[in-house]
This record gives structure tokens, sequence and C-alpha cells, in this order.
């Protein structure tokens, strides 16, 4: 597990500072994953790691939500030889608009990062709605925390990093008022959210 945080620096796709996670609470950590995506063979080699872990599942397709999943889906679909799909936004609602689901298909969420797994549930709902049947998801960083596990069960992950989040209003970063407060992700953010920017 040591071995994904090391590539992840030397990406510089692990960060310190003061961050607006797309869940919208706040972060001393990111993990700007799009960095990782550069570099087709550490990428390969991170996701090794998530294919050990599910190589003996039972599954059909691998379901990556734009923009953080696809290149995570791809890959691991290469490795697994599975096919892989990603969900997209339209108006701000994940839909599934290039692909279909087949009835009964079983599919796995790719995410690169999960911290609450709230995310997930938009992806979960488009597969369902399509008639796949939804096992869980898979991520290159777990940040999830056993006090908030995730709503859908994390299957395998190539690191789990237990980092500190906090809500807004407990942020001790915006508290100190040092740093501000930066958002890195491409999901556009709740009003309540935006508002704490």
């Amino acid at each position: 597990m040591n071995d994904t945080i090391g590539i992840l620096k030397e990406c510089e796709a692990f960060l310190e500072g003061h961050f607006l996670l797309s869940s919208g609470r706040h972060s001393s950590a990111y993990c700007q994953m799009a960095f990782l995506q550069q570099y087709p063979d550490k990428c390969a080699l991170v996701m090794e790691k998530v294919a050990e872990q599910l190589k003996d599942m039972d599954i059909d397709l691998i379901v990556g939500p734009a923009m953080g999943g696809i290149v995570y889906a791809y890959e691991l679909g290469r490795q697994l030889g599975k096919r892989a799909i990603f969900t997209e936004r339209v108006d701000n609602v994940m839909t599934l608009k290039r692909f279909a689901i087949k009835p009964g298909e079983k599919c796995i969420i790719a995410e690169d990062v999960v911290t609450t797994g709230i995310s997930s549930l938009e992806t979960k709902r488009v597969i369902e709605e399509a008639g796949g049947e939804c096992l869980g998801i898979v991520c290159v960083v777990d940040r999830t925390k056993a006090e908030a596990p995730s709503p859908i069960p994390i299957l395998a992950s190539a690191a789990k990093l237990d980092l500190p989040n906090y809500l807004p209003e407990e942020c001790p970063i915006c508290k100190e008022g040092k740093l501000p407060l930066v958002h890195l992700g491409s999901r556009k953010m709740k009003e309540q959210a935006k508002q704490t920017l």
C-alpha cells in the first residue's frame, strides 16, 4: 500500500494545504489523481493492486464516473479483460449518455478517491436504473473512516489513507486563517459548499 503513496508523491498527485473536497468537507491533504494519469505506466502499476484483489470476483462491467473514474475504469477493464464504460453529467445530473448496461450485468464502480462514498451513489442509481447490479466500489485511494463508512461497499483499493477531513464549520485550518481554501475537483459544488469558498 505504501508503494501507491510513493508513486502518487512522485507524480505530484499527493498535495498538502487546505482543500475543499467534493463532499463539501475540508482537508489538509488532497489527491490530485489527474496527475497520476499523466503516466500510463505508473497508473497501470497502481491499478495492478486493485485488479489483484478482484481477479476472482464475478464481474461483467466496470463503470467509471466522469471525469475521475474514466481512466481507472479503462485500466482496470484492460487488466481484468472486462468491458469498461463511463457515466457523465448532463446538466449536473449523472447519466449514462453513450453506453448501455444490459439487465442483470454485475457492475463495479471505479473511482479515483472515495472519502464519503456519496458521489458514487449517483453512479449506482444510473447502474440500477439501467437494470444492472452494483456490487460495490473500487478506488485508487480509500479515505473513508470507520465512523463514516461508504454507503456502497468498497471492494478494493490501492491505498487506504487515514487523513482528517472536517465539516466547514469545524475546520481548524479555516479557524487559523492562514491558508486559502482551494477547490481542485471537476464537480460543480452544491450551493452550500460554494458558500464556504
